[in-house]
């Protein structure tokens, strides 16, 4: 599972270079897939509202057709109809894609992605049944491998087939039960979403208005156009010599026709269960990098910081058995995902995965800058790296001289070890982060914008030079744009010199926190 997982991120990887060097990585529409399939599937329940007015279950053919003739309205929105319906699957594919590549099916995440594999099968079967719908030649056929499938279970009194054998006409009650799941599914995956972020905190469940409106503008263009095709009205006593097949929803059809039907059944059946598998085919021990935050209550003095900036709500306040009068964090390992970002915004450096605590960090700096970096030589520049950009930005950046420091997450790097890396011989810091919409910790780059430049705790101190400090985005694929930026930083560093011995001063007792008189271990 392993390689597959390296696959897909190197699948993911080139996509994303394709998707950045057209679009840029801020309206990068990979990075925000699971946005773009919530905007998309609001678009489908609008425009279905409309055709649900015109369409009629006593002459379902006749009135989609109308519909078509239709050149100012209600052509153009079933095309809309149609083409979001097709995009939806498009983005789903790609949100699936990305979290599996990137790791993020397990554990905590188990939630997210059980509930995400029944929604894709809710997403297919409003699809189908809204092929059955127009009854066409493509939705009759749909509806004859359906019957197929069907009538080997024991279920029904006769056989569903006989319903389009063409001895009578098809029951307006059969267009009614498509109608309506076809409008109910789509509604209760209402509920579904709520499930699917309900571990997240502040989800994002729309694109950015540039995004989304250039999206619902581009389907309108497309249906405008090139309308949706009507295939011919079905008719049972006439087989056509082409049948109109849609890929994206019927993409097993071909198969499924030739298959025995119990080993069309079998493929599905194992498809599905392998698909609610992969959380327990991918997880990791819950140790090194995977290990979940601790709390140190000798030090955490309840200020409620690392709560409000947990992307996954796993951190709570409680009460304290210690007879101090502030409340303590408690982590949740159940709903911890490592991602690190409560290690950053903790001043006192008393929360954090094991090992990559404040305190942790500040020993890490220390032994790179007393190894690395060196006042008296000529000045560096420490380049602070997420750990998931591509090993071929970094290796342009140390050919730039940048001495790399790799982080889990920027949002895991707290602001002491910017500090104590300027007074430790760096001429200036510049961190690297991933696109903020592709972090793999959600928000680390807001947070550690927020904390590096506008206060948020725990924030740099004033006391540092902020013209030595600077954040940017690494992006995949575009190892100029990375070197570019690294230059301009370091250009810019020429003017300020190197830092004076006052300037400098004790490192250790500036960036260190005192630490408190122990009255607990750790928890």
């Amino acid at each position: 599972m392993r390689s597959l997982e390296r696959l897909a991120l190197r699948v993911v990887r080139a996509l994303d270079s394709a998707s950045h060097r057209l679009l840029g990585w801020r309206y990068n529409p990979l990075h925000q897939s699971g946005a773009i399939a919530v905007a998309l599937l609001a678009l489908l329940i609008i425009t279905g509202l409309y055709l649900l007015i015109i369409y009629r279950v006593s002459a379902p053919w006749e009135s989609v057709a109308r519909l078509q003739g239709d050149p100012w309205l209600g052509r153009w929105i079933r095309g809309v109809h149609r083409y979001a319906s097709d995009a939806l699957v498009l983005a789903v594919g790609a949100h699936i894609l990305r979290m599996f590549a990137q790791a993020r099916s397990w554990g905590p995440r188990t939630l997210a992605w059980t509930s995400g594999v029944i929604l894709l099968l809710l997403l297919f079967t409003s699809g189908w049944t809204g092929f059955v719908m127009v009854w066409d030649t493509f939705g009759v056929q749909l509806a004859n491998a359906g019957a197929r499938l069907l009538d080997v279970l024991p279920i029904f009194s006769e056989p569903i087939a006989r319903t389009f054998a063409g001895d009578r006409p098809v029951p307006s009650a059969f267009f009614f039960l498509n109608l309506f799941l076809h409008v109910a599914l789509p509604l209760g995956a209402g509920a579904g979403i709520w499930l699917h972020v309900s571990r997240i905190a502040r989800p994002a469940l729309l694109p950015p208005r540039p995004l989304l409106w250039g999206m619902t503008g581009a389907l309108v263009a497309v249906a405008l156009l090139v309308p949706a095709p009507l295939p011919p009205q079905a008719d049972p006593f006439h087989v056509p010599a082409t049948i109109p097949l849609n890929l994206f929803y019927a993409f097993w059809l071909p198969l499924a026709d030739r298959l025995p039907v119990w080993w069309a059944w079998g493929g599905a059946i194992a498809t599905f269960a392998l698909a609610l598998l992969v959380p327990r085919l991918t997880r990791r021990p819950r140790e090194g990098s995977w290990a979940p935050s601790v709390v140190d209550p000798r030090l955490c003095t309840g200020c409620n910081q690392c709560p409000q900036d947990c992307p996954w709500e796993a951190i709570t306040m409680r009460e304290r058995d210690d007879g101090r009068p502030t409340l303590v964090a408690h982590v949740d390992p159940a709903l911890c995902v490592s991602c690190g970002i409560c290690a950053g915004s903790c001043a006192p450096m008393g929360v954090g995965p094991v090992h990559r605590t404040g305190r942790d960090q500040l020993v890490d700096i220390r032994a790179l800058a007393r190894d690395v970096l060196d006042v008296t030589a000529l000045p560096q520049v420490l380049a602070i790296c997420c750990e998931n950009a591509a090993p071929l930005q970094l290796d342009l950046l140390r050919r730039e001289g940048a001495v790399i420091h790799p982080v889990p997450c920027s949002g895991n790097l707290h602001t002491s070890v910017v500090e104590l890396a300027l007074r430790g011989g760096a001429a200036g810091v510049i961190v690297f982060s991933c696109p903020p919409r592709d972090c793999r910790g959600r928000e680390g780059p807001t947070w550690l914008e927020a904390r590096l430049f506008h206060e948020r705790e725990a924030e740099l101190q004033a006391r540092v030079d902020r013209r030595r400090v600077r954040s940017a985005t690494m992006v995949v694929g575009d190892g100029a744009a990375t070197v570019s930026e690294f230059r301009r930083f370091r250009e810019s560093l020429v003017p300020l010199g190197v830092l004076s011995p006052d300037e400098l001063g004790d490192a250790d007792a500036i960036c260190d926190p005192v630490l408190p008189v122990a009255t607990r271990g750790r928890s």
